[in-house]
């Protein structure tokens, strides 16, 4: 309707505007004075007429003073003998200027028949315009179940992409290396009598690389990509999905050899008869027909589907029996080399400095996913541009991690000289406990410089990849969540709300001891309580209880006996090492930041 609307307002300037040009152009700014001849023979004789203009019966004249008038002759009658009948004399008549002109079709086109064809072409116009739209509109309705996949052309070395542009993730390209070869060359595959698998599923977390592996398969084996996310399929009507199944793999069958890619296949893979609603209806009858259609197309066909996800748990276990999606790659967050080789390959483009180690950020940034890597590396360019700096330093980058870890600075959050106090003990506190145990990673940065929902943070790194933790490890780390609770009790005899999430971390993570990791002595080795997904309210996640009254109060006890353990230890650091929170707290109050190397510096000292 405001198509229309605004089509018809597009007419209706158009046809003023034209009607405009026509009214000026096809007529004077004043209209000639209509006289009769008698009064013409008048004029003559009192010598006011400077010109006539005959054109067929038309008297066009123009007197001394410039007026303009009109009068009208019988046809095929010289104005001279008219005059002359009238008793004007040669006399008067030699002072006269007569021209004769003939009559101008387009003149009387113009003034007369366009004026009242005009708007009738204009209503015919806009009428065809009209019903060429609701043509359109009608086959709009007949291409609602057709696929919306995005395909991309293997020529196009814009788009391309190969293993090369994918960092890290060995094990994911060794295993994808079958299907490159088969749509390479199938015959060797069919010679043999191997049947190429159907469906691959890639496995991972959010930003790990999922898609551009994908796009990697396509690009090393030269084929058509068609692309398309699950949500994609599911509309408000019923069957529209299941035809832009059908209407994906009938594009796909006329590109053989061609990859489909089904991005995020959680959206309409999850478990069949879990939810309510009729947009379930529309995602059971979207998934049945992935599942028709995986089993439909001929073995070695040329045809390979890839999806997308990072919820396996979820999804439908007709998806993953073998002849479907029956290989699984997985796609961890890369370690410490791979992290290096992504920041190469995204700061190719970035003009960086010479104190710039790679290394150095690939030790400082363990758990970020090539995503988060390519992030980081643009928010330093960003700030480098806001420096007025012309490449990219190792303090950018160093600065844009702590802001895609904890979010950025917040200047305007000033605290007073009280709180920025306790905020400085308490960062102590965590520093000094973390560096006399153990088993805790080691300490890389300590600021009370707000940033996000905290209002000082203390940046802890491991020095290596950790797939596996030991009770011993998360003893620690209570205890270095508990380091900033004590040393404000120790300081200034209170505690504030400053600890409140500590306390949150300290109590999830002695409660997974007991209840999920069995590093209960008296309770053993056993899990307790089951966690239920609710799919069709969200990710709310209910436990359900499978234990006694006496195992919850047992339960509560050893949670209670793991934190005060933790808090005794952690209180002992701080009691014996007093002198040492008291000068890294006042070096914090001076420069607000401490780096890893000084703070190693002062603890040694």
């Amino acid at each position: 309707m405001k198509n229309l609307l605004k089509n018809f307002l597009i007419f209706l300037i158009i046809f003023l505007v034209i009607a405009g040009v026509f009214s000026l152009t096809s007529s004077d700014n004043k209209k000639p004075q209509e006289i009769s001849i008698s009064q013409l023979v008048q004029e003559i004789q009192e010598d006011k007429v400077k010109e006539i203009v005959v054109t067929d019966n038309s008297l066009n004249i123009l007197l001394v003073n410039q007026e303009k008038q009109l009068t009208l002759k019988e046809d095929n009658q010289p104005l001279t003998e008219l005059l002359a009948n009238y008793g004007v004399g040669s006399d008067k008549l030699s002072k006269l200027s007569i021209k004769v002109k003939t009559a101008n079709n387009r003149n009387v086109f113009l003034t007369v028949i366009l004026p009242i064809l005009l708007p009738f072409l204009l209503l015919v116009g806009f009428f065809y315009y009209l019903s060429n739209q609701m043509k359109g509109s009608g086959m709009q309705a007949f291409k609602f179940g057709e696929s919306k996949a995005r395909q991309v052309n293997p020529k196009d070395k814009r788009t391309k992409v190969t293993f090369q542009n994918v960092a890290g993730v060995h094990e994911a390209k060794e295993a994808l290396q079958d299907v490159v070869k088969f749509l390479k060359s199938p015959k060797n595959f069919i010679n043999m009598g191997a049947k190429i698998p159907k469906g691959v599923l890639l496995i991972g977390m959010p930003g790990t690389g999922k898609t551009l592996l994908a796009r990697a398969v396509a690009g090393e084996a030269n084929v058509p990509f068609f692309h398309i996310s699950g949500s994609e399929f599911v509309e408000m009507f019923v069957g529209v999905g299941a035809s832009r199944v059908r209407d994906l793999f009938r594009r796909a069958q006329k590109n053989l050899p061609c990859i489909i890619f089904i991005d995020e296949l959680d959206a309409v893979g999850r478990v069949r008869g879990s939810g309510v609603g009729g947009s379930h209806d529309e995602r059971e009858q979207t998934l049945n027909q992935i599942l028709v259609e995986l089993d439909g197309f001929e073995p070695n066909s040329g045809l390979v589907v890839m999806a997308a996800t990072n919820r396996p748990d979820i999804l439908d276990p007709a998806l993953l029996r073998p002849g479907r999606f029956d290989r699984k790659v997985i796609l961890d967050i890369p370690d410490i080399k791979d992290r290096e080789f992504i920041l190469k390959i995204h700061s190719a483009g970035k003009p960086l400095a010479s104190n710039v180690n790679l290394h150095q950020i690939a030790e400082r940034t363990p758990g970020f996913s090539g995503a988060d890597l390519e992030n980081l590396l643009n928010e330093a360019a960003i700030l480098t541009v806001k420096n007025n700096k012309k490449k990219v330093g190792h303090e950018e980058i160093l600065e844009s991690i702590d802001k895609v870890l904890l979010g950025p600075e917040r200047k305007s959050h000033i605290l007073s000289d009280k709180e920025k106090n306790i905020v400085a003990f308490h960062e102590a506190g965590h520093a000094i406990v973390s560096w006399n145990l153990p088993s805790c990673d080691p300490v890389h940065k300590v600021s009370i410089i707000s940033r996000g929902q905290a209002a000082g943070y203390t940046l802890r790194m491991p020095e290596e990849e950790k797939y596996l933790r030991s009770k011993p490890e998360f003893l620690d780390n209570i205890a270095v969540y508990l380091g900033g609770y004590i040393s404000e009790k120790l300081t200034f005899k209170e505690v504030t709300t400053g600890a409140s999430n500590d306390l949150r971390q300290v109590t999830h993570l002695s409660r997974k001891l007991v209840t999920e990791f069995g590093m209960s002595d008296i309770l053993g080795p056993r899990t307790f309580g089951e966690k239920e997904e609710l799919i069709f309210l969200g990710r709310e996640i209910s436990e359900r209880r499978d234990y006694s009254e006496k195992i919850a109060q047992t339960i509560d006890e050893e949670v209670s006996k793991i934190i005060n353990l933790c808090y005794n230890r952690a209180q002992e650091i701080l009691e014996k090492n007093k002198e040492k929170l008291e000068e890294v707290a006042k070096i914090l109050l001076k420069k607000e930041t401490i780096e890893k190397e000084e703070f190693a510096k002062i603890m040694k000292n």
